[in-house]
Parts: structure tokens; sequence; C-alpha cells
């Protein structure tokens, strides 16, 4: 988890925290989830949702995101986790570990799509980090694109993502990660049939093993 310093207020702030994630559907790497809260005015131009943005357009406001925020968090599931509780459940674990790690406490969370956390998986984390009572939450469905400090989570969460990607990708070559950050491309598909999964692909996810075409669960979904 990452984020801001930790200065916990200890009542309800009026303040509301944007949430997205990164990664929910990809075959290899984890999901990432950022929670970003935005100063009632602001002079931050160009937020959308991170998939309509270029990578440069990304990395450019990437920082102006984070010097902007009165605080912002990422949180982090790694695929091991995702195969035991499943991809939805570790997205929510994901927004509940970037909430936790904000220094301001907010009263709302807004969530990207159309379900919010379940109230008894964001407060095991919420009380880690925060002594004010658990937030409200509204879902957004296309908040990336509608709501400023969800888009600035959707970017912050897809910027960080993809240079973990990068990253993981030296460590296991040949996957083209560094490339489709672990999405199912044909390029990625015919990697694992030539190699087979690495510790960073998720086993769980059609596709990734041979036998798995028929026989793998389907994935929860998060919209």
């Amino acid at each position: 988890m990452f984020g801001s310093p930790a200065l916990i207020p200890d009542r309800p702030s009026g303040l509301e925290a944007g949430i997205d994630e990164a990664g929910r559907g990809c075959l290899a790497g984890p999901v990432v989830a950022a929670a970003v809260i935005l100063p009632s005015v602001h002079e931050l131009s160009g937020l959308a949702d991170s998939k309509l943005l270029s990578a440069a357009a990304r990395e450019a406001l990437a920082p102006r995101i984070r010097a902007c925020a009165l605080a912002w968090g990422l949180g982090v599931v790694w695929p091991r986790r995702i195969e035991r509780i499943n991809i939805l459940q570790a997205t929510f674990e994901a927004m509940s570990r970037a909430v936790q790690t904000l220094c301001r406490s907010p009263s709302r969370l807004l969530v990207d799509g159309n379900k919010t956390v379940p109230e008894a998986v964001l407060l095991r984390f919420w009380r880690k980090g925060h002594a004010a009572p658990g937030p409200a939450q509204q879902a957004i469905v296309g908040g990336d694109k509608s709501v400023d400090a969800i888009s600035a989570a959707s970017i912050l969460a897809k910027t960080f993502r993809d240079r973990l990607m990068r990253h993981l990708a030296r460590r296991w070559p040949g996957y083209g990660l560094e490339t489709h950050k672990g999405y199912g491309t044909a390029a990625h598909y015919a990697a694992l049939r030539r190699l087979g999964p690495c510790p960073q692909h998720r086993r769980t996810f059609r596709g990734v093993l041979p036998d798995q075409a028929k026989t793998a669960p389907s994935q929860g979904r998060l919209c």
C-alpha cells in the first residue's frame, strides 16, 4: 500500500474520495486501486478516464495530481490473493487498502462503476488507518469520465500499475508484460502457449493454463 503520510482526523471531514482501479481484467500482475481526495477548487486540467488518455498524458498528469491532492493512496492485491478470493473481491480489497492509506478521513467514497465496496471489507481496512466513523459510499457508472476525483484515481492507478508491469517484465521476460501490461492479447496468449505461466499469472483466469478453456470458473465483475 502506498499513499500520503499518515495524519488521521478523529471526526468526519466532509471530504469525498474518488476511487478507481486498474488491471482487473488482466491475465497477469496485480489489481491496483487508487483513492484521491481533491480540493473543491483546483486547476487540474485534462482529467479524464485514464484509458482515454495517452501514456504521455497520464504520466504528465500523475505528479500534478499527487501535488494537488489533499490525500491520495494506492492499494495492491497480487495474483495469489486474486486466485483465492476471485477478482471482484480482490478489487474491493485493493480499493479498501487504498482508502486505508489516505492521510485524511473522507466522509464519502465515490466509487467508479455500479457497485460499492462491501462494508465488511471496507471497515476491516478502514479501522487500521482511521479513527473516524466509516464513510458513506456512492457508486457512479462512468465516474472516471465525469467526476474529477475518480478520474484522478484512475490515472494514479493506471500509471503506477504500468510502471510496475514494466518492472515485472524485466524479472519475467518473454511474455511482453511491458507492452500489453498483462492483458489477454494475441501475443500474450502465444507467449503463454510457448512458455507456460510465470508466478505473476492468475492461474484461475480462463486461458492462462491450457486446460482452462472450458473449465475455468467465471470471474466476478465490477462494471
